[in-house]
């Protein structure tokens, strides 16, 4: 169930059409999980600042049940963030990203959680 969201200063005319399609497969990659299961959401045209300067900027978010860890988030933040700055011109020194891992009974889908039943 891993949730990226992104939000920027890019304005959505600069976000490329593929860009959707191409963070989401990035991330089936990075993160091993399902691709009928990821969502990527994209902010565009955010009034942000980054180091005082409003050049183009993001703060991301990385919501996931596992697959999460030291490791797993310095390659994810290498990989998103390599991906971010050919795609959207984002400097990897003007983002941040922020992991979050969820626990299944605290994430709701398709009318129950991802908990199993006891």
């Amino acid at each position: 169930m891993p949730h990226l969201t992104l939000y920027t200063n890019v304005s959505r005319d600069k976000i490329p059409d593929d860009f959707l399609t191409t963070t989401t497969k990035l991330m089936v990659e990075i993160i091993a999980k399902p691709e009928e299961y990821i969502m990527v959401h994209v902010i565009p045209d955010q009034v942000m600042s980054f180091g005082g300067s409003t050049k183009p900027c993001g703060n991301a978010f990385l919501t996931s049940i596992g697959n999460l860890g030291l490791q797993e988030n310095k390659k994810i933040t290498k990989a998103f963030m390599e991906h971010v700055k050919e795609k959207l011109g984002i400097e990897p020194t003007r983002m941040y990203i922020t992991f979050s891992d969820a626990k299944e009974m605290n994430v709701g889908h398709n009318l129950t959680t991802f908990a199993p039943d006891k």
